[in-house]
């Protein structure tokens, strides 16, 4: 007897030991049932949800699993050890209804934003060559990044890079909510490496509202926000003409934040002669939350850049060999060898439901060297500067509104001074300057609700700008001299309608001023002259546009039409010597119109292609000189410098459940004016390129991602950024021809 009872209960001792949790699967927004749901239990074991999205899992303690779902963003759940649980999961990024962001400090969905914002996601950038941020930007209607040289970015943000024969100048630039742009209007993007961006937003056209001065837009970098795992990642990619880049990083978590750390190394020999290019690229980020009320985060971005210029070549040397620097850069060592640090620290505080805030400040430092063909310059710069913002919710009249006020301040100095280039080797000094940059703002905005349907936003920026230029030495003149200017104080108003046609439908009209002065490097030029005459760029936009999601996300359309009217525009010209100078054209009329369509041919969560998306986007830019006259030149109706009339990306993207990839992307860009004359183009051309890969989890500690890509697939000839306007019909900046690359990351959970 005692023996049958022994059998019996270690029979049903197992029972005991695992007992059964009943899951049901809801649509977070619908509370449909998600069907076919993917659960990860352990390392071997994965569960499938049925039709209902009901599952039944045996558990032997309270455990995390992973519910994972094509058409849902992944969620990690802490499950108990027996009876039931409903699981909610948010829907992915598919639907414009499901995109949240927060470019005018007001997090709300892409289908509210009343204004042409485009999203570069993380999943935008891993869709090409993780080298660079070019392709993945320029895939977005409206957005040209251009790469004459490794390293060497110029941005373009409807035609505002007019002014930028070199570097990212009229578009303000924000990482983690800090300006990342200097006071004297230039952005170092290129000290980044892609690790430290994790999602960025861009406003097309002026944004003065919140932003201050400048035309162009803005771009505003994330990296990651929190840590919410153990981890120790590690990635190496190698490719054509001497590509190796390697990144190593850890995140941390402690008990009230997280640490996260990581070094990234990017070498290469670069596709033309003397296009050499070295960066190393350290970050350090914590975050901590010492209590409900608020959140800390400090960082420290290091980076140490050194890339050598080719320089363009004319069409003679062109057809000779695209290959070849211009000549003398190599002679004299055209480079640029930049060192820079950028420490952080912000503050998030809530008082109450109704009132938050958000206070961040920073210092950085830059020494910068630049031998050139014509001379050697040599900068040492310190700045600081910070924002703060604060966000007000309340009800007035039964209207819900949202006031949203703050500030912007920053300074810099720096000391410059210009020498002779003797083979690549600094000569006697030509001059020396003291330069003093500082630039603030005030804004303040009101967002109200008037209905279930309408969204009423007005914003207001009050915009203060000075530099001072001291000359200590001079050898041209011979005379000490001072240079300064304080720019009268500019309101920029903006003010905005959004108009929910339905829950999946809307539409926004908006009218923006702009303003936007001459930087410090536009009024003094490296052969020593200051221009004071310089004025600042004015202009306002109108825009009108629509978004709307279909079939659950599966189809998404985002387009708009804009008139802007651009007063005193800032153009360049080069003089004999070929040192690039900056005048005033009068007035551009620039009539666009952008689009994105995008649609799942194929969402199964069941099958083995789970998905099939495909993307179209379509720029058409119409600008024009309306009033341009230099001497006797009259270049009024021409086409505005640099910009392509029309420009086409077509984009292909397939997922399998079992992890393998596809990424297809075609560019077409129309023929581009160079000069203001409207007598050289560079010809249109269609640029393809290529991905292929398998990520997944390799047990329950470890992911892995194995990669392999082509660029210019099809051997396209062209320049990514041609010198606009220059002497001796130096226009070229060859693209690389047909290259491949390939890659693997590993990442350790524990």
């Amino acid at each position: 007897m005692k023996l049958k009872l022994y059998l019996l209960v270690l029979c049903l001792l197992p029972l005991g030991l695992l007992a059964q949790t009943n899951i049901k699967v809801l649509d977070a927004e619908s509370r449909e049932p998600v069907a076919f749901v993917t659960v990860k239990v352990d390392t071997k074991k994965a569960i499938t949800a049925n039709e209902n999205g009901e599952l039944t899992v045996d558990l032997s303690e309270p455990s995390n699993l992973l519910f994972s779902h094509i058409a849902f963003e992944e969620q990690s759940v802490l499950v108990p050890a027996s009876g039931e649980i409903t699981v909610f999961l948010v829907r992915g990024e598919n639907a414009l209804t499901e995109v949240l962001v927060s470019s005018f400090e007001s997090e709300r969905p892409l289908l509210e934003q009343a204004a042409g914002i485009a999203r570069v996601s993380e999943s935008d950038l891993y869709r090409f060559n993780e080298t660079s941020i070019v392709q993945a930007f320029n895939t977005k209607p409206g957005i040209r990044i251009e790469e004459r040289a490794p390293a060497s970015y110029r941005v373009s943000i409807r035609g505002s890079s007019l002014r930028s024969p070199f570097g990212v100048r009229n578009v303000k630039v924000y990482w983690n909510g800090m300006p990342f742009t200097a006071p004297d209007g230039t952005t170092p993007l290129n000290i980044m490496d892609l690790s430290n961006i994790q999602n960025t937003e861009i406003i097309k056209g002026p944004a003065g509202s919140i932003y201050g001065a400048g035309n162009g837009g803005v771009i505003s970098f994330t990296s990651k926000e929190t840590v919410d795992e153990n981890r120790i990642g590690a990635d190496l990619s190698v490719g054509a003409f001497g590509l190796v880049r390697y990144r190593l990083g850890i995140d941390q978590k402690l008990e009230n934040g997280g640490l996260s750390v990581s070094y990234a190394k990017q070498k290469s020999d670069g596709y033309r002669d003397h296009t050499a290019m070295d960066r190393e690229v350290l970050q350090v980020t914590g975050y901590f939350q010492p209590s409900k009320k608020q959140k800390l985060t400090t960082q420290i971005l290091y980076s140490d850049l050194f890339y050598e210029l080719p320089g363009a070549l004319n069409a003679t040397q062109l057809a000779e060999n695209p290959r070849q620097a211009r000549p003398g850069s190599a002679a004299q060592n055209a480079s640029i060898n930049q060192k820079s640090m950028y420490g952080t620290l912000s503050h998030d505080y809530r008082f109450n439901h109704n009132l938050d805030n958000k206070t961040s400040i920073y210092i950085n430092t830059t020494d910068f060297e630049n031998p050139f063909n014509l001379d050697y310059k040599k900068e040492t710069q310190f700045g600081y500067g910070g924002r703060t913002s604060f966000t007000y919710d309340d009800i007035w009249s039964n209207i819900p509104v949202r006031l949203i006020g703050g500030g912007e301040y920053q300074f810099s100095k720096t000391s410059a001074q210009n020498f002779g280039n003797n083979g690549g080797q600094i000569d006697t000094i030509r001059f020396g300057d003291e330069l003093l940059t500082s630039t603030a703002f005030l804004f303040q905005q009101l967002e109200a609700e008037l209905s279930d349907r309408f969204l009423m936003t007005i914003g207001l920026s009050e915009n203060f700008s000075s530099f001072n230029i001291a000359r200590n030495i001079d050898m041209i003149n011979g005379v000490p001299s001072n240079a300064k200017r304080t720019f009268d104080p500019v309101i920029v108003p903006r003010v905005a309608l959004s108009a929910k046609l339905n829950n999946n439908a809307a539409l926004h009209a908006s009218i923006s001023s702009g303003f936007s002065p001459p930087t410090i490097d536009e009024v003094r030029t490296n052969e020593g002259s200051i221009n004071l005459d310089l004025e600042a760029e004015k202009g306002v936009n109108y825009e009108l546009g629509y978004r709307s999601s279909f079939n659950k996300g599966r189809v998404n359309v985002d387009g708009s039409v804009f008139y802007f009217k651009l007063d005193e525009t800032i153009t360049t010209f080069v003089n004999e010597q070929g040192v690039v100078l900056f005048r005033n054209a009068g007035a551009t009329n620039q009539k666009g119109i952008e689009l994105m369509v995008d649609y799942a041919l194929v969402r199964k969560q069941m099958s083995f292609v789970q998905e099939v998306k495909v993307t179209h986007s379509f720029t058409g830019h119409y600008f024009k000189f309306e009033d341009f006259v230099k001497g006797d030149n009259d270049y009024s109706g021409n086409d505005l410098t640099g910009v392509a009339p029309h420009t086409l990306v077509n984009q292909l993207d397939i997922k399998t459940k079992p992890g393998f990839y596809l990424n297809f992307t075609h560019q077409y860009v129309d023929d581009i004016p160079l000069n203001d004359a409207n007598t050289v183009f560079q010809e249109s051309y269609h640029l393809m390129n290529s991905r292929a890969g398998w990520r997944g989890d390799v047990g329950k500690a470890f992911d892995l991602e194995l990669y392999f890509g082509v660029q210019n697939l099809t051997n396209a000839s062209y320049s990514l950024g041609n010198d606009l306007n220059p002497f001796g019909g130096r226009y070229y900046q060859p693209a690389a021809i047909r290259n491949f690359y390939g890659g693997i990351k590993v990442g350790l959970k524990y």
